[in-house]
Order: structure tokens, then C-alpha cells, then sequence
């Protein structure tokens, strides 16, 4: 007989609701994403929470409808982004109520995880890396770039900050210079389709690094814009090479960071990792320095329940 374990996540953009089962496949993978006002670069909480009221309840009746809930074991949620003490954002506290009254309605166990553990189990999801003591991850998205060391205790994940982004996060840059080009928000998707047709530029792109594993970017910024108002350069061909560098921030810390704390495996997470040319040059320079990288698959890359729900079957 199965056994189910279901996910609940409420993000800044999308409400997930996943259920896998006891050979960690995953049997539902609902999402909704959030919309967004034609123009706007982004959603206020408020909007954001209201929307997941009204989406949870859909996803939850669709779960209803296509497993038998009494073989669930654990509904686990994203109660916050970071487990840190202090990190909150409303937005979790919808999936957190949820989550909490369904386990008392199926009277199964009920499990709290930081938004940011639902990209790493996504990632370990399948990879092998549950089996290893630890490992270096990168979570970069819209909202988080930050380069982590993972420890597995007992089943129980520590998760400390080791690196990242000192001004802006990866995923800010690239919808701010997609919105440049009158893409609409989020425009990160739609840039990557664009990306592959592209070249990368020859051109010397300034770079600040800061103690091997902290790095500034808002410089970048200001340059991409620079080059899309100089009308010199295919469009395309500016995402190939926004792309291009980013892989290049990437690569270099993470290299300094597999040095630093003598680990050879890499976790690479968060909706940037779906990036076909981030993925692509980070996956061979990386071998080439002896690190095995790992992704999720690109389905997994962006918000979703399926990490947290395997969270709470790992843990």
C-alpha cells in the first residue's frame, strides 16, 4: 500500500501543493503562479497572500480528488525562507495554516521546513546526495543568491551561509534587464529561449569579487543596460552573455568554496538553475576541477512543493 507525503508551499510568486510517494516519485505536482499587473516588476505581500488564499484551497480539492488521503504520513510546509532565527515573509504563513489544519484533519504528523530547504531537497531528490555528510549548495533565484555548506545530521539538515551576493540577488539582475527590453515580468524564461540563439560578446565585462565566496553585481546592472541603449549589440546576444557571466560568478566561488571546506559536491538550486547556458558551462568547467554538480530537474528548478514534501519524508 503507498504512503503519501505532501508538500505545501507558498512562495513569493507561485502556491504549490506536491505529493510523493514512499519511492520518492512524485505522484502530484500542482502549482498556480501568481499574477503579476502588466508592467510591475514584482508583487506587494498583500497581493501575494491574498492570491494564496484563493489558490490553496483549488490545489488541495484537486489533491482530494486524486489520492486517497488516508494513505497520507506527513504533511510538511514552507513556514519561512531562510532557517534562520528571524527569517519571515507572510506569504508561508497561509501554507503554514493549511498545512497545520490538514495534518489534524488526516491526523498524520505535520512538519515545519524553510522555503530555501524545499530547492535543496528538490535537488537531492534522486541525486544521491542524501547519502553524502555534506555539500556545498548554491540557491540563486529572484529573491536568494547565497552559497551554503550542507551538513546532513542524522536526516536533520544544517544549512550555513558561506558566500553570495552582497547587493543583488541573480534573479533581480536578470528581470531587470529583461524588463529593459520590454519583456514582461518575470522574464526569465523567455530570455533563455532568446539566450540560445545568441553569441556571447567579446567584450571585457567588470567582475568584483570579495573574499573568494562574497561578490557584488549591481555594477553589472548598469553595464547590461548600457549595452542594450547602445543599440551596438543583438539582444540576444546581450542575455547570451549576461548568462555567460553569471556562470562565471558562479564558477569562481564555488571552486573557492570546494577548496576552502575540501568537498567535492555541488548542489546547484533556486529558478535560475534552469538556465540552459548556466547550466551547461557550469557543469563542464566544474568537472574539469574535479567537482560533481548536481541540479534539479529544470521542472524543479523553479518553486514547487516537491522538495518540501520529500523534506518530510527524508527528515
Amino acid at each position: 500500500m503507498s504512503k503519501y507525503y505532501v508538500g505545501i508551499d507558498t512562495s513569493a510568486y507561485t502556491t504549490s501543493l506536491a505529493v510523493i510517494n514512499e519511492k520518492d516519485v512524485a505522484v502530484l505536482d500542482l502549482r498556480r503562479v501568481l499574477k503579476v499587473k502588466k508592467g510591475e516588476i514584482g508583487l506587494r505581500q498583500q497581493d501575494a497572500v491574498f492570491q494564496h488564499v484563493n489558490n490553496l484551497p483549488i490545489l488541495i480539492a484537486k489533491m482530494a480528488e486524486e489520492i486517497d488521503v488516508s494513505k497520507i504520513e506527513v504533511v510538511s510546509c514552507s513556514s519561512k525562507p531562510r532557517k534562520i532565527e528571524g527569517s519571515y515573509m507572510p506569504v508561508f504563513a497561509v501554507g503554514k495554516g493549511q498545512a497545520f489544519a490538514l495534518a489534524k484533519v488526516f491526523n498524520c504528523k505535520y512538519k515545519e521546513f524553510s522555503h530555501q530547504e524545499g530547492h535543496i531537497g528538490a535537488g537531492m531528490l534522486n541525486s544521491g546526495l542524501k547519502d553524502k555528510d555534506s555539500f556545498i549548495s548554491l540557491h540563486i533565484s529572484g529573491g536568494t543568491t547565497e552559497l551554503l555548506i550542507v551538513k546532513n545530521e542524522d536526516k536533520n539538515l544544517r544549512v550555513d551561509v558561506i558566500g553570495g551576493t552582497l547587493d543583488l540577488n541573480f534573479g533581480q539582475l536578470i528581470d531587470r534587464i529583461g524588463v529593459e527590453t520590454k519583456l514582461p515580468f518575470p522574464c526569465g524564461i523567455e530570455m533563455d529561449k532568446m539566450a540560445e540563439c545568441g553569441n556571447i560578446l567579446n567584450i571585457n565585462i567588470p567582475m568584483s569579487i570579495k573574499k573568494d565566496t562574497w561578490f557584488n553585481i549591481s555594477g553589472l546592472e548598469n553595464y547590461f543596460k548600457n549595452l542594450i541603449k547602445s543599440k551596438n549589440y543583438k539582444i540576444k546576444d546581450i542575455f547570451a552573455t549576461l548568462f555567460y557571466t553569471i556562470a562565471c560568478y558562479i564558477y569562481i566561488i564555488t571552486v573557492n568554496a570546494c577548496i576552502q571546506y575540501k568537498i567535492n559536491n555541488v548542489l546547484i538550486t533556486g529558478g535560475v538553475s534552469a538556465n540552459k547556458i548556466i547550466r551547461q558551462h557550469l557543469i563542464s568547467k566544474l568537472s574539469q576541477e574535479g567537482i560533481t554538480t548536481s541540479f534539479p530537474k529544470v521542472d524543479l528548478c523553479t518553486d514547487n512543493g516537491v522538495g518540501i514534501a520529500y523534506m518530510g519524508k527524508l527528515n
